[in-house]
């Protein structure tokens, strides 16, 4: 289960949720793949001692995720494409990409 959750497929909770995790500064996984022109909901864990904050200029977003705890933001509909995304708090190595797909 947590293989599935980590590769970015819809967890069994709800087809439209896409898991993040934060653990060491970094974004696992660094890809995640998602449906184009459907919303969907991202649920980022922060697995870190540390709070960090969600952050995308070319989503439009950004949440602060406390350290130990997890929060959920909504996306899309979006056309296929690549979006970006970090941590502002450790900008160096918490890095992604949103890959939408048709």
């Amino acid at each position: 289960m947590a293989l599935l959750l980590a590769s970015g497929v819809p967890s069994l909770a709800g087809a439209s949720e896409y898991r993040l995790v934060i653990e060491g500064h970094q974004f696992q996984p660094d890809r995640l793949q998602v449906p184009a022109q459907e919303r969907v909901q991202l649920v980022i864990e922060n697995r870190d001692a540390t709070p960090e904050e969600f952050e995308s200029h070319d989503l439009r977003r950004e949440k602060i995720v406390p350290a130990k705890s997890q929060v959920s933001l909504w996306v899309g509909p979006l056309p296929a494409g690549e979006y970006g995304f970090f941590g502002e708090f450790n900008e160096d190595t918490a890095q992604g990409k949103l890959i939408v797909v048709d």
